[in-house]
């Protein structure tokens, strides 16, 4: 009976008051993304360009750390499928804003805001990510 109570604690740690990630990428590699429970972390690179998506349960603030591309933000996901649990997405959008962004910008996605990222050829655009869950109904 010990066991299972072991093994619920070992897997309900609580998260390191602390964590750095020297330069902006974590010691775990680019790939790693962290997760506090209400938030996390994580390194996005895009060499090409991306398709459109839309977080229903999440807000995102990114800090563009490298490289430049258009971001093209609200207006309505095209040909919108559901990919998971409060994740769309799609193959472009419809009515949005594009802006040019470049290394020290920093953009904030409200819960629900479709959001796309357009890399020219030969570009590159890497970021870092702070997902922030909001609770759901």
């Amino acid at each position: 009976m010990m066991l299972p109570l072991l093994l619920l604690a070992f897997f309900q740690q609580a998260a390191p008051p602390v964590v750095i990630w020297p330069h902006g990428v974590s010691p775990l590699g680019i790939m790693h993304k962290e997760n506090f429970g209400n938030h996390g972390l994580s390194i996005t690179v895009h060499d090409k360009s991306g398709i459109a998506e839309v977080h229903e349960a999440t807000a995102d603030v990114m800090i563009v750390q490298s490289g430049e591309a258009t971001l093209i933000y609200g207006g309505e996901v095209i040909d919108a499928k559901r990919t998971a649990l409060h994740e769309v997405r799609g193959p472009s959008i419809r009515n949005g804003t594009s802006v040019h962004v470049s290394a020290g910008d920093v953009i904030h996605f409200a819960v629900g805001v479709p959001h796309q990222w357009i890399v020219d050829s030969g570009k590159q655009i890497t970021y870092l990510v702070v997902h922030i869950e909001e609770p759901t109904q």
